[in-house]
């Protein structure tokens, strides 16, 4: 369905051009909401979920954090038009969100306190018809000083190091058969299968300077051709990312759960899922991400 912005342009315009002088019509506020779930059920950090996976295992997750940028609406030409984000000083910073669905108390207590669920700004008058996103941080950001960088590129737990950037997704859980791990009064440890998504092969002298390129750069583009914000959402789904991959089980040798190495055969499924190519496995069509209904 499309739907149209424009009158307001389209009435100046007219006006103007028989000398009424009316200005052009101020941008419009777009916000875009984002509704993460486990197949159809809410999210919620903590909550113990079960059919997960190939193994159909019980996840029980402590953290799901992820960075948006480039939004854009999809005109009626098809063309992508980026929309302005509002800068709030907290969740969005030039053209990147962070998206957080964790609130920071019980098996979620190494995260933050909030919950951010959406991203607003505003953008020209016309008519729209499609969202298009990039799943990721943009290079010109990825790879500063994250102890200088604003909020929300300041987060410590979604930063790998100046090579590799930044973590576009963190997803920490416990399964049925990868228990949380444990803890001491300063750390703890990696938690059942994680899944932490950002670049990977970056060359650049040390882990601590900023590369020259990523051979694996793993930003995703996401575009659905028809899409209203004034009635759609956008579905995170954490059990269709899941579906093709045993996460009750981490190959020995390789990080826990997948962190988007090359060789590191827990991402095998994943990575297709996310919409990237792995190995022998082919893009294909990303599944993380759906359009649906408000509830």
């Amino acid at each position: 369905m499309k739907y149209a912005w424009a009158s307001g342009a389209l009435l100046a315009a007219a006006l103007s051009g028989c000398g009424g002088g009316i200005p052009a019509a101020p941008n419009r506020p777009v916000t875009l909401q984002f509704d993460a779930r486990v197949g159809e059920e809410p999210f919620e950090c903590g909550r113990s979920y079960d059919g997960i996976g190939t193994t159909a295992s019980r996840i029980t997750p402590s953290d799901f954090r992820l960075y948006i940028s480039e939004v854009a609406l999809i005109d009626a030409a098809g063309q992508a038009v980026n929309l302005t984000l509002g800068q709030d000083g907290r969740w969005q910073y030039r053209d990147v969100a962070l998206l957080d669905f964790e609130n920071g108390t019980g098996p979620c207590r190494n995260g933050n306190p909030g919950l951010h669920d959406r991203i607003e700004g505003h953008i020209p008058p016309g008519v729209y018809r499609g969202l298009q996103f990039t799943l990721g941080v943009p290079p010109a950001l990825n790879h500063a000083d994250p102890t200088l960088a604003p909020s929300p590129l300041n987060l410590t737990a979604m930063f790998w190091s100046w090579q590799a950037g930044y973590k576009f997704v963190k997803i920490d859980m416990a399964t049925s058969g990868q228990a949380q791990g444990g803890s001491t009064p300063t750390h703890q440890r990696a938690a059942g299968f994680p899944v932490h998504l950002g670049s990977s092969e970056c060359v650049s002298p040390s882990a601590t300077a900023a590369p020259a390129a990523c051979h694996r750069p793993n930003r995703v583009t996401v575009r659905f051709d028809t899409f209203d914000p004034d009635t759609q959402h956008v579905i995170i789904d954490l059990a269709a990312l899941l579906r093709d991959t045993n996460i009750d089980i981490n190959t020995p040798g390789s990080a826990p759960g997948c962190m988007a190495g090359p060789d590191d055969a827990d991402c095998r499924r994943l990575m297709p899922a996310f919409g990237l190519a792995f190995q022998d496995q082919a893009a294909g069509g990303q599944r993380f991400f759906r359009p649906g209904k408000a509830r």
